[in-house]
């Protein structure tokens, strides 16, 4: 096969992000730059929270801890860079740092759909079988589940990653989306990228469809389960325990899995850059507001947090005081 002449090597891509006008950028980014903000401070205070206080050393909250940190990394990886792009109107990006984006992007999306599937698990088994609760979910077992999710995950994305990196693309360079999405990169591509989607085919069943079936399963337990317990009190405390991981799976799994398998059509990209803005952005601000509003848990240990670490220290400054002026 000859050599394509509209065909050029890896250089500056060019975000296109969304289609509006100059007054409204100022809004969006505005937006953009609370919402980065929020969900950065949301979810660094839950990590906190869960590292400071012992009632919080349980499975559910080391697989929470991992989550928020999961989604630091993947608002990180990509609003930043949509924020400096709408406010300055410098849409270019690198290809290191395009194909760095993507690979955080799959990284993060791979490991959130395990993590709330253990989190599912770790649900069912509480609930279901209490009395085996404490010798399945072994911290050992949580460690290791996690770190084997870190590391084939980062070895998937980095697979992909490499793959990507040997590609050649048209002349334009124009990417119709606010990130490097590999769907989009691959559109662009003017290389063989049947590998890469034979690749994604394949590991669909594993990282997507596999992770909703074992949460699904796991609920279904657990409705049966709570629907048989015999007082109201007993099924309210059930389903407390496990409605904000619920709510979580609901908002994560409904827009992730309304971007991938929405048919594609010319008037659906416009959708889809806002399916996957609320993907990106919403979904991890929400995560730490639904596991603080709706877990009584979380607001004594923010209170024990406040009084122990916060409101000690003016305190023993001001006993300090008092002690010096009385010497």
């Amino acid at each position: 096969m000859g050599f394509d002449m509209n065909c050029t090597a890896q250089e500056n891509f060019h975000l296109l992000a969304f289609s509006i006008s100059k007054r409204y950028e100022i809004c969006l980014s505005i937006g953009l730059l609370l919402t980065y903000l929020t969900a950065v401070f949301g979810n660094m205070m839950i990590i906190v929270l869960v590292c400071l206080v012992p009632q919080l050393h349980t499975p559910m909250y080391f697989f929470l801890c991992n989550l928020a940190a999961q989604d630091i990394l993947f608002v990180s990886a990509i609003l930043p860079k949509l924020m400096a792009v709408t406010f300055t109107g410098d849409s270019r990006i690198s290809f290191p740092s395009c194909i760095t984006q993507m690979f955080l992007f799959a990284f993060c999306t791979d490991t959130d759909f395990f993590l709330l599937a253990t989190m599912a698990y770790d649900r069912y088994v509480a609930i279901c079988i209490p009395l085996r609760y404490c010798l399945i979910m072994k911290p050992r077992l949580c460690i290791l589940l996690v770190t084997i999710s870190w590391i084939l995950y980062a070895s998937n994305a980095m697979c992909f990653s490499l793959l990507l990196s040997h590609l050649s693309f048209y002349n334009s360079h124009k990417l119709n989306h606010f990130f490097c999405d590999i769907k989009i990169l691959m559109e662009i591509s003017c290389s063989d990228t049947s590998l890469i989607k034979q690749l994604i085919l394949l590991e669909i069943p594993f990282i997507g469809i596999l992770p909703l079936m074992l949460i699904l399963t796991s609920y279904g337990y657990i409705i049966v389960t709570i629907i048989k317990m015999h007082t109201l009190a007993a099924k309210l405390k059930a389903f407390s325990s496990c409605s904000s991981h619920l709510t979580v799976v609901l908002l994560f799994c409904g827009t992730s899995i309304g971007i991938y398998m929405k048919p594609d059509s010319q008037d659906s990209q416009e959708q889809n850059k806002i399916l996957s803005l609320l993907y990106i952005g919403l979904v991890p601000l929400l995560n730490p507001l639904v596991y603080s509003l709706r877990n009584r848990q979380v607001w004594s240990a923010t209170k024990i947090v406040l009084g122990k670490y916060i409101l000690a220290a003016p305190l023993c400054n001001f006993s300090r005081s008092l002690h010096g002026w009385g010497s």
